[in-house]
């Protein structure tokens, strides 16, 4: 019987670890992407500021 339960231990361990390092890799990839795609993510910004510039003398010169 307590074979039958440090089987079931070591079950359990191996699946907790397993999906600790499932995890683990995920956000390791999902953060490598978020550096690779910054440049670009500020460069729209940048764009983005730029095509929001209002002109408000044009309205009040009529």
């Amino acid at each position: 019987m307590s074979e039958e339960e440090q089987t079931k231990d070591k079950f359990w361990l191996i699946v907790g670890g397993t999906v600790f390092a499932i995890v683990a890799v995920i956000l390791l990839i999902k953060q490598s992407e978020n550096e690779k795609f910054a440049p670009i993510k500020q460069q729209v910004e940048q764009e983005n500021a730029q095509m929001n510039i209002r002109v408000l003398s044009d309205s009040t010169e009529k």
